[in-house]
């Protein structure tokens, strides 16, 4: 079964839809633009660039014009001596309109890459994270940073949204990750072990559990195609279950923000709430959550995610043993009655199971 069937017949939420109450279209940024002129290969390319974007988009719009990769970008007479690093706003680079550079590279070819390559992105991978919720206010600054909200409407414009299965009234939001929140990845990639073993214990009845509460949106960091190949071995989309999945995105939703770690510079892709609000405004702060393994991916909306630890090294004796997601179950339906999440610390949803009164037996 393909992501795009499914019982609405395919109905799509495009930015035609949007609430134009939502953040993303309160009016363009007010930012300074600048024009920029540079010969490659032999041939004259222009684009623009706002102040507000880091050395990091310029690289990525080189890339985009050239095919030239970002570590094969040699960029002569943009600035005197050597580029800055990637997390420098272009205002402090002092350009002017109309500034002309020499681009050196030599661009990507067109090779098939084995699908492990495909797989291996470094933010899905790597364990290096941080929790913005101890640290609001750099996590406030992001939220304001005139770069993140314009890449929040870029996202916003380009998205055009499956629906998978309708969603329904009064419902709240859960936006579920999947590589080592509800599945091993790296078994189910090199096929050392079956999808269903790959699982992370308790995945199909924690769905089932939640979904009288939640409408379900699945957000992957990785290319859709291996997105829609782990759904569907893991029977989470063309199977009969007790819940369905009502839309789902990939890593072509995310974006790259600068931020710190351990006070130094940190580059690292994030999942803006803000997006999905902006074509479904019937969900904002106030009901929904958003669960992933990796708290980084929080930073724009701290206060909606709820980190669950890494699931890794499947069929393991301490890998089938664990209930993370069956505690998770208990916490989701008990805060479902909830008016406002905003109200909630989800860090602390542990604590909180440890106050709930026992489950019956019947």
């Amino acid at each position: 079964m393909s992501l795009n069937d499914g019982p609405s017949g395919g109905q799509q939420a495009g930015p035609s839809d949007l609430s134009q109450n939502s953040l993303a279209f309160q009016g363009e940024v007010n930012e300074r633009w600048i024009d920029l002129y540079f010969t490659w290969a032999g041939k004259s390319f222009s684009f623009p660039i706002a102040e507000s974007d880091r050395v990091y988009d310029l690289k990525v719009a080189l890339h985009g014009l050239t095919r030239v990769p970002q570590e094969r970008q040699k960029i002569l007479g943009l600035v005197k001596g050597k580029v800055p690093p990637d997390q420098t706003p272009i205002a402090q680079l002092s350009l002017a309109s109309g500034k002309k550079f020499t681009l050196i590279g030599t661009p990507e070819g067109d090779e098939i890459k084995d699908p492990s390559e495909l797989e291996s992105l470094p933010d899905v991978v790597n364990d290096l994270d941080i929790d913005f919720s101890e640290n609001m206010a750099a996590s406030n600054s992001y939220q304001h940073d005139k770069r993140n909200i314009r890449k929040v409407q870029e996202a916003t414009k380009n998205l055009q949204i499956n629906i998978i299965h309708p969603l329904r009234q009064r419902k709240r939001l859960l936006v579920l990750d999947i590589d080592y929140t509800i599945l091993d990845t790296k078994p189910l990639t090199s096929g050392s072990l079956p999808p269903a073993e790959c699982a992370r214990p308790g995945l199909h009845e924690f769905l089932e559990a939640i979904y009288p509460y939640y409408d379900i949106c699945i957000w992957s960091q990785t290319s859709w195609i291996w997105l829609e190949t782990k759904l569907v071995e893991l029977g989470m989309i063309g199977a009969q279950r007790g819940y369905e999945i009502s839309f789902v995105l990939d890593k072509t939703c995310m974006f790259t923000v600068f931020s710190e770690r351990d006070g130094k510079p940190w580059t690292h892709s994030v999942k803006a709430l803000q997006i999905i609000w902006n074509h479904f405004p019937q969900f904002d702060a106030t009901n929904t959550i958003h669960i992933d393994d990796l708290s980084r991916n929080f930073a724009l909306n701290p206060g909606e995610g709820l980190k669950i630890s890494a699931f890794k090294h499947a069929h393991t004796t301490e890998a089938m043993a664990d209930r993370e997601l069956e505690k998770l179950a208990r916490y989701m339906v008990h805060i479902a009655s909830i008016p406002d999440f905003t109200t909630l610390t989800h860090k602390n949803w542990k604590h909180v199971l440890k106050h709930l009164p026992p489950r019956s037996s019947h």
